[in-house]
């Protein structure tokens, strides 16, 4: 689907937008577009790269004007600008909103005005039950996803997103300030012993978008299925991966989090298809005028539970260590 065709990856240069150029540069895509609005992060990656197939684009998909002006041409979209730190949005809650709502919105307008064909938002587990300023913003997002889906005359963009995890490694995530921490000798800091999360790859995050992509219908939302551990396995098998025996610290539950995440609602999985791999979760298409519709009672949806990090497949501290020696990150740490 990508041969000949151009892509537009918002907030391209970080780890995910690195992750999709390793994967596609060296394919017959026709252009990868990289819109950011941090000029050293593209010109560090630009130099990097030195390939013809990308283009950069300076620009904030908070403006509309900005984001319009770049997708011209683009065929399509993979949304991953976001502000995805749960701290700094619990202090700042106006610049989640105006990044990942009201930046959401301008790019799913452009995308309808450009005759963009098709636009993956990616999304995250804290939409679901959202806590904290990052999970509600993120959540708004996905309702703009399934609003704007709603509108698109047959033949348009069609909108889809996806919902994961804690993505290992990736920029700003908990494994590589643990590393760092360790290699310093420091206490490896957790906030709490108990708390789950979702595990996945940036490969894994890639294969999700793409599809989504591939199979995504007018308001569709993708989840991986995925597997768990609490912070002190993961903490436990870094330093043995390490054969490190520098001290763990407590330091208790930050602003926002949440003990456990969710990917599925309860409501989500009475109406989810098992794709395999995958949960396909449709929008709700109604529209206002309810009494045009006959509702049934779903007797199975007494029967299903939300899919959460806290029920998904546990790992053990061995299993999470085979996980860990998969990422390109720690082989590297590890030499």
């Amino acid at each position: 689907m990508l041969k000949d065709k151009v892509l537009m990856i918002t907030g391209g240069t970080g780890s995910f937008g690195n992750t999709v150029l390793n994967r596609f540069l060296n394919t017959d895509i026709k252009e990868i577009v990289i819109f950011s609005r941090d000029e050293k992060k593209q010109e560090d990656m630009r130099i990097a790269l030195n390939n013809p197939k990308v283009r950069f684009h300076i620009g904030d998909v908070r403006n509309y004007e900005s984001i319009s002006r770049a997708m011209v041409g683009v065929d399509y979209v993979f949304h991953a600008a976001a502000l995805k730190q749960v701290p700094s949005c619990e202090f700042f809650p106006m610049e989640a909103v105006h990044t990942n709502v009201t930046g959401t919105e301008n790019v799913l307008n452009a995308a309808i005005d450009r005759g963009v064909k098709r636009v993956v938002v990616l999304s995250t587990d804290k939409a679901v039950y959202p806590i904290n300023a990052m999970g509600i913003s993120k959540a708004m997002a996905e309702k703009l996803v399934i609003a704007k889906s709603r509108t698109v005359p047959d033949g348009g963009t069609v909108f889809c997103a996806t919902r994961y995890g804690n993505v290992m490694a990736s920029r700003g995530s908990v494994i590589p300030l643990f590393v760092e921490k360790l290699k310093a000798g420091m206490p490896l800091t957790i906030t709490d012993p108990e708390m789950t999360r979702f595990l996945m790859s940036l490969e894994d995050s890639v294969d999700l978008v793409l599809h989504a992509f591939e199979h995504g219908r007018q308001g569709d939302i993708f989840v991986q299925k995925a597997p768990a551990s609490t912070i002190a396995d993961l903490a436990q098998a870094i330093q043995e991966l390490f054969n490190s025996s520098v001290p763990i610290k407590i330091i208790g539950t930050r602003h926002g989090e949440k003990l456990y995440e969710t990917l599925v609602s309860r409501e989500e999985m009475a109406k989810s298809e098992d794709m395999g791999k995958y949960y396909r979760v449709p929008a709700d298409n109604r529209d206002l005028n309810y009494d045009k519709f006959i509702l049934f009672g779903k007797p199975e949806a007494n029967e299903v539970d939300d899919y959460t990090s806290h029920n998904t497949e546990r790992l053990t501290v061995h299993k999470i260590k085979e996980l860990l020696m998969k990422l390109s990150y720690i082989n590297e740490e590890l030499k």
